[in-house]
């Protein structure tokens, strides 16, 4: 059984999610959250009876703070870290990931995502496209699946895909909503990323923004349609010479519009921000379409 565990990512409900799977070799993780929530995760993993020293295997889908902040601290109780080649090198020494990032968000660095520091390098594994680990009698299989990031892995577990962002963002009856931050945004690869989901055996997609996905066919549909309006909306405002900031504004009022056309209250409004800020999708996309016109 797949336990579904609320970060509480800034004591918001259902915007970060990790995943649980127990095992006759104790519990597989899958996803960390940030540091910053690392007493949330000890919470939901107390619910069943384990603390972060009972945790031995973390699969990551991705890099970012927000899916693998926290995975050093469990390697510090001993836990073995699973991540894509590309990812590898900076969760070994995340100085250079820690560093850009603070750049951006300056005195805010520690509340938002926490500490992230370096992890042995015989606790690091980077498994191949199409890998199997199985681990107590359960069988993950690596799928890289770049589009929102090049070091992305969706893990498969028998008929459940744990998506990472690759699959979108999309929280209770709200829509799903593609995430763009930058710098590795490409909607080609993203395509074809979302055609690879949909050729995998596996119906159910566990969002870590947020829970469990049953229709996959017709939500992956709904996240490229959404992700066509926005990259389209950006192109326009940016090729009209649009300053950053308030394309950032607009942007932000176009897709809260969206999201309340979809019944989505103030509430919901809040959890969405959070799990995807509006500023990162703008920076993703105008980045992806400077790439594209030069």
């Amino acid at each position: 059984m797949i336990q579904v565990l609320d970060l509480n990512y800034l004591d918001i409900d259902q915007a970060i999610a990790s995943f649980l799977v127990e095992s006759s070799e104790g519990p597989i993780l899958i996803e960390t959250g940030p540091h910053s929530t690392f007493e949330s995760l000890k919470k939901g993993l107390m619910q069943f009876g384990y603390t972060p020293r009972d945790v031995k295997h973390v699969l990551l889908t991705h890099i970012h703070f927000d899916h693998a902040g926290a995975a050093w601290a469990l390697a510090e109780t001993g836990a073995n870290i699973y991540v894509h080649p590309f990812g590898l090198p900076h969760m070994e020494d995340p100085t250079k990931l820690y560093e850009s990032a603070k750049r951006i968000y300056q005195d805010d660095m520690e509340r938002l995502w926490g500490a992230m520091n370096k992890i042995p390098r015989n606790q690091l594994f980077a498994p191949e496209d199409k890998a199997e680990l199985t681990i107590g009698g359960k069988t993950f299989i690596a799928h890289y699946t770049p589009g929102h990031a090049k070091h992305h892995i969706a893990w498969q577990l028998d008929d459940s895909i744990f998506s990472g962002d690759v699959a979108g963002v999309k929280i209770g009856a709200g829509p799903v909503v593609a995430p763009c931050p930058p710098p590795d945004i490409d909607l080609e690869i993203w395509n074809m990323s979302i055609d690879h989901l949909l050729s995998i055996a596996a119906d159910n997609l566990y969002l870590t923004h947020f829970g469990v996905i049953k229709n996959k066919v017709a939500h992956l549909d709904n996240l490229r349609k959404m992700m066509q309006d926005w990259a389209g909306w950006v192109k326009e405002k940016w090729s009209s010479g649009l300053e950053m900031d308030e394309m950032v504004s607009q942007f932000k009022d176009y897709t809260v519009n969206q999201l309340k056309e979809h019944g989505v209250d103030s509430h919901g409004l809040e959890q969405y921000e959070a799990a995807n800020p509006s500023w990162m999708s703008v920076s993703g996309l105008v980045r992806y379409w400077k790439k594209q016109n030069s």
